[in-house]
């Protein structure tokens, strides 16, 4: 295993990043809970979302929060708070619906209507943006285009990896520029024997032991020489929120997973690794 210094901790830093939507809006739900239910659920997403900005006040981490405009309009206090707490805005887009699902136009209309909600709230520029469920994949490429279009600067939307729902496993692992400008920033893996394994964190961080996803983090550091980029969502510490029996035993298993172990392995985490937001550490704001 590799051993990562105290001096090459300091040398990369890590992006964290926090995807803001609520238990209930999970792509892993889509086929069980109705969109036109969910004013009907509890809302847990800004009690969850505040706890994880105590953790990084106490831990002293900045980070970056995707941010749903779903969520913004109901909680704009959870706007106000990142901002003061010197961490960056970002986009979820509006409705966490997966680009997969989505025309163009839609997709246009939905990126505008989040952007145009958060910098209103925020009073700052948002620059960057993550696809629900990292779901712009080759058939669906034009989304960049759009991105661009709309005055975004970078997209954090590709992971590459061969998934049911995602992934464009020949993607690059590391940050590159489409042919637009845009930049793209792919969420983390390793490569073993030719071919990526997960290591940006989300479910894989609750199946993995800790120990592999650290291992995972210092190969990127050391090996690629490379930030890795972090990702989790508020409902991934709140081992409380309502169950739900309806959705398929395989979505149940992928959301539930360790579900009470989260926040113990983020303090880790954050004490393992060095960490900053997604602007500073790849558009040198």
């Amino acid at each position: 295993m590799i051993k990562q210094s105290h001096a090459e901790k300091k040398i990369i830093k890590n992006a964290m990043t926090v995807d803001v939507e609520d238990f209930f809006q999970v792509s892993a739900f889509e086929d069980s809970i109705l969109r036109s239910d969910w004013e009907n659920f509890p809302h847990r997403v800004e009690k969850n979302t505040n706890r994880i900005l105590d953790l990084f006040d106490a831990h002293d981490i900045k980070s970056t929060f995707f941010v749903l405009g779903w969520v913004a309009e109901r909680y704009p206090g959870i706007v106000k708070r990142i901002i003061d707490q010197g961490h960056e805005l970002a986009s979820h887009g509006y409705g966490h619906q997966r680009v997969t699902f989505q025309s163009r136009s839609e997709f246009r209309e939905d990126i505008t209507q989040a952007k145009t909600i958060l910098e209103d709230m925020s009073g700052v520029q948002v620059t960057g943006y993550r696809a629900p469920s990292y779901s712009i994949n080759k058939e669906n490429h034009w989304a960049h285009d759009e991105l661009f279009d709309a005055g975004y600067l970078y997209s954090s939307s590709v992971y590459p990896v061969k998934h049911d729902l995602y992934g464009i496993p020949d993607a690059s692992r590391f940050a590159y520029q489409c042919e637009n400008g845009l930049l793209e920033i792919p969420v983390t893996t390793v490569k073993i024997a030719n071919k990526n394994f997960p290591a940006g964190g989300g479910g894989f961080f609750r199946f993995y032991p800790y120990v592999i996803s650290r291992w995972n983090i210092q190969q990127v550091n050391i090996c690629d020489k490379q930030a890795a980029i972090f990702y989790f969502h508020p409902w991934e510490i709140d081992p409380e929120q309502p169950k739900q029996h309806k959705a398929n035993l395989k979505s149940r298993f992928r959301h539930y997973l360790n579900l009470h172990k989260t926040e113990k392995r983020l303090i880790r985490l954050f004490s393992d690794f060095e960490w900053g937001r997604m602007d500073e550490l790849f558009l040198k704001v």
